[in-house]
């Protein structure tokens, strides 16, 4: 017989009550095993107990900033997707999130079902067998088989989306990406996101390139177009 494939563990962090027992319902409909917790004290007790897969995180907690737990996984080398929570003007805590390793967010209102969506696009990625290919451009290398990155011989320190965005211009040194042609090669075109998040990306990116001692200009910016790596 034929064991079932496990389900993947969504750990929703999300003090209104009725917000995340719609979200874990939802999740729930769609064979995703979901479990809520409203602190971020709870919250890392039951990432260090291990097994989730994603995290669902909102920003305005009763015990602190959402912000907090994600810089304290990003700065123990954990890659754990995070799609984070915000209200609509919360911008600031938006770019923040991205910088620090946000895989995606979503602002309030939302729909269950958006998030959902959403989730199941992050974990398409995440859980994807990496494509054995290295490539190289402009002092800067990806090996996707590893899933590492360099600039010269020092490993840059990328977060998954920012690795799976310099793989994607290093394939085509020289070429010019648009915004949505990254969104659609890095994110997927299953999910709507803002141009803006490309932007952010980019922006970390290229701070990571600059503290290993590289040049962040080599990512060049077409005015208009969009991104490409310097010949």
């Amino acid at each position: 017989m034929t064991e079932s494939k496990p389900r993947p563990v969504v750990l929703v962090v999300e003090d209104e009550v009725g917000i995340a027992e719609s979200l874990t319902y939802m999740m729930e409909r769609e064979f995703l095993a979901a479990v809520g917790v409203t602190t971020l004290a709870v919250a890392r007790e039951r990432l260090a107990q291990g097994g989730v897969d994603l995290m669902v995180l909102d920003l305005n907690l009763p015990d602190g900033n959402g912000i907090d737990l994600l810089r304290e996984l990003r700065a123990a080398g954990r890659s754990l997707p995070v799609i984070v929570l915000t209200s609509r003007d919360a911008e600031v805590d938006r770019v923040v999130g991205l910088e620090l390793g946000a895989d995606d967010y979503v602002t309030k209102p939302f729909s269950a079902r958006e998030v959902v969506a959403r989730v199941k696009a992050v974990l398409r990625r995440a859980h994807a067998e990496a494509v054995p290919s290295a490539t190289a451009a402009a002092g800067l290398s990806v090996d996707l088989e590893r899933r590492s990155a360099h600039w010269g011989a020092t490993e840059l320190v990328l977060t998954k989306i920012e690795l799976d965005l310099l793989a994607a211009l290093l394939k085509r040194p020289g070429q010019v990406l648009s915004r949505q042609q990254l969104l659609d090669r890095v994110w997927g075109d299953e999910v709507v996101i803002e141009d803006r998040t490309v932007d952010v990306h980019v922006k970390s990116l290229r701070r990571k390139i600059r503290e290993a001692g590289g040049d962040p200009e080599c990512v060049e910016t077409v005015r208009g177009v969009g991104y490409r790596i310097r010949e």
